[in-house]
């Protein structure tokens, strides 16, 4: 071979090396087709929904690659299920195509619990959305900020701010109904324990409004109830009317009141 091109020219030489990468060119180009299988598509089957081996094993199957880029968590579907796929169902790829999968996690991320308290309806449902969060059960209750949330509420319980939760979790929001139409007697707080005080007003679907803690108080739960505003009688001994949903300022002390029953209730009471 070594005296087979050193005893020809080396034109004749070139010309050989340049007919010899001609063909190998020719060769790639016409086999292309094959190595790239042009002109060979397959349609995406629909794997959403499945469980992530089985999509795998069905997108194998029909010619395709499976690659899982991402994790989400939704509470509606169960884990380690196909939430996305891409390219999407039905569309013409070549095979051998790889289909890249959204899947569900298994255990739910905790994320802080938000302040709703305070925010209008529709602002503490999309603060919720936003946190991957869901809106439970929607409790009215008549308070004079109408539509705005009262209380936040997970599993019965009142849940404060900065709490961890699992996302996906179902928020109850207690909502301001607003004031009642009918108006009622106010009702007769003073010699009540604010214990006591606290049960009346939920029954007669009032509020807590103002409350003034004498400094001798060392047990709110059990101090008394001495002045009230608005007060159960006015100065000329009718009685003061409230609506569902209004508040009345309380007084405590740490000594109970000594009421005299037929005399009206001063406005300023000590």
């Amino acid at each position: 071979m070594f005296d087979f091109i050193t005893k020809r020219s080396f034109a004749f030489n070139l010309l050989i090396v340049i007919a010899f990468f001609f063909v190998l060119a020719l060769l790639f180009f016409s086999m292309l087709g094959i190595i790239t299988k042009h002109g060979k598509h397959l349609t995406v089957p629909d794997v959403r929904g499945k469980n992530v081996k089985e999509a795998i094993a069905i997108l194998e199957k029909e010619g395709f690659e499976a690659d899982v880029r991402d994790s989400i968590y939704i509470d509606s579907i169960p884990p380690l299920s196909v939430w996305v796929q891409t390219p999407e169902k039905g569309a013409e790829v070549k095979v051998g195509r790889t289909i890249y999968l959204t899947v569900n996690k298994v255990v739910a991320p905790m994320v802080k619990m938000p302040d709703l308290e305070g925010l209008t309806f529709r602002s503490a449902e999309m603060m919720l959305k936003s946190m991957r969060l869901n809106v439970g059960d929607t409790i009215y209750k008549p308070d004079f900020a109408t539509n705005t949330v009262l209380q936040q509420l997970l599993n019965g319980k009142r849940i404060k701010p900065g709490t961890p939760i699992a996302e996906g979790s179902n928020i109850t929001l207690i909502i301001s109904s607003g004031t009642g139409s009918i108006e009622n007697p106010v009702p007769n707080f003073v010699g009540l324990t604010f214990a006591e005080a606290k049960e009346t007003l939920s029954a007669s679907n009032l509020s807590t409004g103002t409350i003034i803690v004498d400094p001798n108080v060392t047990d709110t739960a059990n101090a008394y109830i001495i002045k009230q505003v608005p007060a159960r009688k006015n100065e000329i001994g009718d009685y003061n009317m409230v609506r569902a949903g209004e508040s009345v300022d309380l007084w405590l002390s740490a000594t109970k009141p000594v009421k005299d029953s037929s005399q009206a209730q001063p406005v300023e009471q000590q």
